[in-house]
């Protein structure tokens, strides 16, 4: 029986209640999905809450599978791809929403203040070039408003490292934003008139 014929049967066995069936299923494909949302991701976290909605999904949803429309593979492939989008997108919304409601607050720090002149766009950019730490620090504190000794249980590091990171992404964050405003601006451009 070739791959996508067991996996096909395999999916048969689910929609009918097979728990056995479901676990070879799994295991078969876990590897496949976890490496595809990673892709998009690029956090464990996300990643591991993305395998277990789309393995719920086919636990729950299992006869939706159309052989006429592609392989197993192909089709886990699609469902991994569009729920990891659909959450960067969320996230994306999520972190807009909750920098807005900082700047709607009557009290700012200069660290929002600063948060608050960088384009949306540009938040997203810099953050995406700043290492994973300092901008995990930084999210969970600005925008989801965890508390420096929150975050320090959650990443399981001192609360003076944590203050740290948070100082050192906020520098780091301002160089990129720096060197982004510098880019859209045509800085990087060579000028023509000398």
């Amino acid at each position: 029986m070739d791959e996508n014929r067991e996996s096909i049967h395999l999916l048969q066995s689910i929609s009918q209640g097979s728990r056995h069936s479901f676990d070879i299923f799994y295991e078969k494909y876990i590897h496949f999905v976890y490496n595809i949302a990673f892709q998009y991701t690029k956090d464990h976290g996300e990643t591991e809450d993305l395998c277990h909605d789309i393995f719920l999904e086919v636990l729950q949803k299992a006869d939706q599978y159309d052989p006429v429309k592609g392989s197993v593979r192909a089709w886990l492939a699609v469902k991994t791809k569009s729920r990891s989008l659909d959450r960067l997108r969320k996230k994306k919304a999520l972190l807009t929403n909750r920098l807005e409601e900082l700047l709607s607050g009557e009290e700012k720090s200069a660290d929002v203040t600063f948060l608050a002149h960088l384009e949306q766009s540009i938040i997203i950019e810099a953050l995406k070039a700043i290492p994973n730490e300092q901008r995990e620090a930084i999210i969970r504190s600005y925008f989801q408003g965890e508390t420096h000794k929150e975050i320090a249980s959650t990443m399981n590091k001192p609360l003076g490292s944590i203050k740290s990171l948070i100082r050192y992404g906020l520098h780091n964050l301002r160089k990129q934003k720096s060197l982004l405003n510098w880019v859209q601006s045509g800085g990087g451009e060579k000028n023509n008139g000398m």
